[in-house]
């Protein structure tokens, strides 16, 4: 969930009064939110200035900045009516016209304009954070969508947008002094810190999407970088927005959430100039701005919800969530979805906002009408009766992360990751979490690295689910619970982890097979990669393979900063239910 910071004298400037640290903290868990840290960071100035940290649904894209916050808070307070956003109708609209040769690289682009709009420094650094914001979660760092902002009276339309070489494309971009051609900005900005994550989205295009203005002014590169020309400022009082996309809705979206944020410092507040789309002949014009309506039923919601309240109640409450709703003369309840609410896609989210206005904890518990009765799940079970017995055995339990890098799972266990069924993350947000774990014992060794200054031996252990890629499941995917153990000293311990699995197979009921037969479990030589060659074993129970277990190879121990031999045990416990 993304995590907004405002300044805390802003924010009382905007909701009409101070309020302590306990009463906001209140206030947004009334509203749904949840206060997240209270921290004192310096201005530009050197003044220090306390700042909330608030944490926002990820589908809320209306409250990422201070003012789509402060706006939803006071309509949840009764003390501002949701406002009505509309599109002027200028004399000659600005235009922005497409050429076939962007299809192929970032086919769509829409626009509007904020006119007579006045900035200050809080409202100018909002605006640009907003966009940052959307640009991250909503756009998917920039692949779906990305804006544009320009000061109007420095260019002029109407505007173009094309493909081109990028040796063909020359500016002077943002915050820079000399002219470049974009291929030499691929290489400028290939150490810039905050605009490296966006280059790949069209470098190996062999034509990059540019937009000009009628006098062949380059706006912006997108969606990489815009033009110097045209920056706004402090002072620019005509705000030209244009959003590329890849994804014609998802640019809607932005463009909705970014013009009726600021349209209220407007002249006319909450008025937003809408720009012609020329493409393939066809005329469109944005932002759309639509509103909708839901016809919802009390009953339903009361059922759903499990509450009691009446038409007129419910439809109080949606007001509040900024979802104007009128009772019909048929008790049914007419609920208007502005263009701020994107979220809002199915009757559920109007259920969810209702309890969210009700409160959730205002809901009273009740005792089901039926008949049931609780049951622990078998897994669960025999997984809580072996971690008592482990720890009985002297282990310490461990609790570590269900994701890993590549590197923890393959190439640090002495393995190939391609041959590993793991589940591999599509956008990973860290290097440290790129795939669901198939084994639990990355983790453990982990853990040692991180405890190796506590006294040895070191013995840990973990029973916990690991994900497996199987494509015979509907997800292909499916878990599968472990138990591991480590032993971790100046010496091997290989018997200690032997005398492990002879106790939880005692416990399992298991005997020991002499002569390897199915009856009971044995340990067969074993070639494993990760294990010391001749010190490994497989676990076999019943003619099934359940685990390995051995002494750890000297490069498993030293990828991960180790230093003392260290003995290992993974079965797989779900053969035993």
């Amino acid at each position: 969930m993304p995590t907004i910071s405002i300044k805390r004298d802003l924010l009382h400037s905007g909701l009409g009064r101070v309020y302590t640290e306990q009463e906001f903290d209140e206030l947004c868990f009334e509203f749904g939110l949840e206060l997240d840290e209270v921290v004192t960071e310096k201005n530009d100035d050197g003044k220090e200035e306390v700042v909330y940290k608030i944490e926002i649904g990820a589908n809320r894209y209306d409250l990422l900045c201070v003012e789509g916050l402060v706006r939803a808070l006071l309509i949840f307070q009764n003390k501002m009516k949701v406002p009505k956003y509309e599109l002027s109708n200028p004399a000659k609209m600005e235009r922005l016209e497409v050429d076939p040769s962007v299809e192929a690289v970032r086919p769509f682009v829409i626009g509007a304009v904020l006119r007579n709009i006045t900035f200050t420094k809080d409202r100018y650094d909002s605006f640009i954070e907003l966009q940052d914001k959307l640009h991250q979660n909503l756009a998917r760092k920039r692949t779906l969508a990305s804006v544009g902002t320009h000061d109007l009276d420095t260019i002029k339309g109407p505007f173009r947008y094309m493909a081109r070489p990028p040796g063909d494309i020359k500016f002077i971009p943002l915050n820079q002094t000399k002219e470049f051609t974009s291929a030499q900005l691929m290489e400028l900005y290939s150490t810039d810190s905050h605009l490296k994550p966006y280059l790949p989205i069209i470098r190996d295009s062999p034509m990059y999407p540019v937009i000009y203005d009628a006098n062949n002014v380059v706006l912006s590169l997108p969606p990489i970088i815009n033009g110097e020309h045209s920056k706004i400022t402090l002072n620019t009082k005509n705000v030209f927005i244009e959003c590329t996309c890849t994804d014609l809705t998802k640019g809607k979206i932005v463009l909705d959430t970014l013009v009726t944020m600021f349209s209220q410092y407007t002249e006319t507040p909450f008025i937003i100039e809408p720009v012609e789309t020329l493409s393939q002949g066809n005329v469109s014009v944005y932002p759309t701005l639509k509103y909708r309506t839901e016809v919802i039923r009390a009953e339903k919601v009361n059922n759903l919800v499990g509450v009691n309240q009446g038409p007129k109640q419910i439809a109080d409450l949606l007001s509040k969530m900024c979802l104007e709703s009128i009772v019909n003369k048929d008790e049914s309840i007419t609920v208007t979805i502005p263009p701020t609410r994107h979220d809002v896609i199915h009757p559920c989210d109007i259920y969810e906002d209702v309890a969210i206005a009700f409160g959730y904890n205002n809901i009273e518990k009740l005792t089901p009408q039926t008949l049931t009765v609780a049951q622990q799940l078998p897994i669960n079970k025999l997984t809580d009766q072996l971690r008592e017995a482990v720890a009985q055995s002297g282990f310490t339990e461990a609790l570590t992360f269900s994701l890993c890098s590549r590197d923890d799972l393959g190439l640090k266990m002495r393995k190939k990751i391609e041959n590993i069924p793991a589940v591999h993350i599509g956008n990973p947000k860290t290097l440290e979490f790129q795939v669901a774990r198939t084994a639990l014992l990355p983790g453990l060794l982990k853990t040692v690295q991180a405890n190796r200054n506590m006294p040895l031996p070191i013995k840990i252990f973990e029973i916990s689910d690991v994900v497996l890629k199987d494509i015979g499941t509907e997800v292909g995917a499916r878990n599968e619970r472990h138990l591991s153990a480590l032993f971790y000293n100046k010496t091997s311990g290989f018997e200690i982890i032997h005398g492990l699995l002879d106790r939880v197979m005692q416990l399992l009921e298991v005997p020991r097979s002499e002569n390897k037969s199915n009856n009971g479990y044995y340990l067969k030589s074993s070639e494993d990669q990760t294990y010391f060659p001749g010190r490994a074993a497989q676990i076999v129970a019943y003619g099934q393979v359940i685990g390995h277990l051995g002494v750890l190879h000297p490069e498993v121990i030293t990828g991960f900063d180790l230093n003392l031999p260290c003995s290992a045990i993974e079965i797989n416990i779900e053969p035993f239910l």
